[in-house]
């Protein structure tokens, strides 16, 4: 095989045809396949130069995905049993470490493979494509990649503000309201009794590892045991059981609706809902979201809604509540945009109930600036 090129970035659909050749041999068939998709991408990610490190580059490379699936989710640990990278299944065969996989989802080798495996194969191919245009766009930048596989993802609040996180109180774009705005990741937000959550219209939270509030609320919200693993997976439990619920299983909601759930181990925190608010709606022709104004303002109405109808079922009462930018991300609606929007729908509420405290967060200054004075450091 001729030596790779960073521009040799494989299609998805090739990359999950090496990774269903290498499913029955794990790693030791690393040096013995072809995998000539999985080797081009070790080189696009700076894991490998050519055949002779392939094996080591492209074994560098799925440990690197099977991470960023998560590794306290299942798709990630079911990944990394599948090819034997957890300690004790390097040399297991393709029957035991397909059960262990399957054992994941607490489900038999024969189910696993019909239904879950093929997702495994997809996500984990995502993952690799994922890698590598982070590699490209770093060598673009002009970084010098590191030897061996790169340092873990940094965390939201070092990818978005090197700042310490701070709280101001100021209006929102043109509402005559007060907000309590946070400049901070979502997941360090204390003493809030509610905070909304944008999910899509299938109630559908984010995987753990992508970074927006529904992922970071469920990795904040989850319950762990003593190594820090999940044991209880709290909002996308209680959030398909509020699907299963009102007859909506696989069907989406009407944009704006919100669903409530406990917060999980955010009431350590002081918090003690999380709305899920659905005004993601997703696109028809290509991969995407769409989320219309109108709708994040309904999100806000019904989330007021619900909080008046559970805010006497707790002790002390509920009395405040912290909106994200919904549909600031994927959604395409600019910061500007959808902080009116909620700013707007806030003050229609406050003006009918001004007892509650609202609260809005941002990630970074730069986003706090955009739509609200800050004041001077």
């Amino acid at each position: 095989m001729g030596q790779e090129t960073v521009s040799d970035v494989p299609a998805h659909a090739e990359l999950v045809d090496d990774l269903r050749a290498l499913r029955r041999p794990g790693l030791a068939g690393l040096r013995s396949l072809p995998l000539p998709a999985l080797r081009a991408s070790a080189v696009a990610c700076g894991l490998s130069t050519g055949p002779d490190d392939a094996p080591a580059g492209v074994e560098a490379l799925l440990r690197q995905a099977a991470r960023r699936l998560g590794d306290q989710d299942a798709l990630g640990r079911a990944a990394a049993r599948t090819y034997g990278l957890v300690p004790g299944y390097r040399g297991a065969t393709a029957f035991d470490r397909r059960k262990a996989a399957a054992e994941v989802y607490r489900v038999s080798t024969e189910t696993f493979r019909k239904r879950q495996e093929s997702q495994v194969f997809d996500q984990l191919a995502e993952a690799v494509l994922a890698l590598c245009r982070e590699h490209g766009r770093r060598s673009a930048a002009g970084a010098t990649p590191a030897a061996g596989p790169p340092a873990r993802r940094p965390s939201e609040s070092q990818r978005d503000d090197a700042a310490p996180p701070f709280t101001v109180e100021t209006t929102i774009a043109d509402a005559p309201v007060p907000f309590v705005l946070h400049v901070s990741p979502v997941d360090l937000l204390r003493n809030v009794d509610i905070i909304v959550s944008s999910e899509n219209v299938y109630l559908e939270m984010s995987k753990t590892f992508w970074p927006n509030v529904s992922a970071a609320l469920r990795r904040a919200c989850a319950l762990r045991n003593a190594s820090g693993e999940i044991v209880d997976d709290v909002l996308v439990r209680e959030l398909s059981a509020w699907v299963r619920k009102f007859g909506r299983p696989g069907l989406p909601v009407r944009p704006g609706t919100v669903a409530a759930t406990s917060s999980g181990a955010m009431a350590g925190q002081g918090v003690r809902r999380i709305y899920h608010a659905a005004v993601a709606v997703p696109m028809a022709d290509r991969e995407g979201y769409e989320v219309a104004p109108g709708d994040i303002a309904r999100a806000v109405r019904e989330a007021f809604a619900l909080a008046r109808a559970e805010r006497a079922a707790f002790d002390p009462p509920l009395s405040s509540i912290c909106f994200p930018l919904m549909g600031a991300g994927r959604g395409g609606v600019s910061a500007a945009t959808s902080a009116s929007w909620i700013g707007w729908a806030v003050h229609e509420e406050l003006t009918r109930d001004p007892s509650w405290t609202v609260h809005l967060v941002v990630r970074n200054r730069a986003t706090a600036e955009s739509i609200a004075e800050l004041d001077p450091d």
